[in-house]
């Protein structure tokens, strides 16, 4: 597991494209920039959604992996 500290958590699982995403952004929106965001997800379409709205957004993915189906992501507002 990761020992990044985590500012906020959305949890995002059973939620299918676009509403991760959705949130994501809504829940990046009310960070101050530096927060980590952890993001739980269950769609497999966020492996590919949230690595390129973090690039699009200017937003750091420290950190992403997959345990038992269930996908993590670790996102610093930039």
């Amino acid at each position: 597991m990761t020992d990044i500290k985590v500012d906020h958590i959305l949890d995002a699982q059973g939620l299918y494209c676009p509403e991760p995403v959705m949130m994501l952004h809504n829940r990046v929106r009310d960070m101050q920039a530096g927060e980590v965001l952890k993001v739980v997800a269950t769609d497999p379409s966020t492996q590919r959604d949230i690595p390129k709205f973090c690039t699009f957004l200017g937003h750091e993915l420290v950190e992403q992996h997959v345990e038992a189906e269930i996908f993590m992501y670790f996102i610093r507002k930039g």
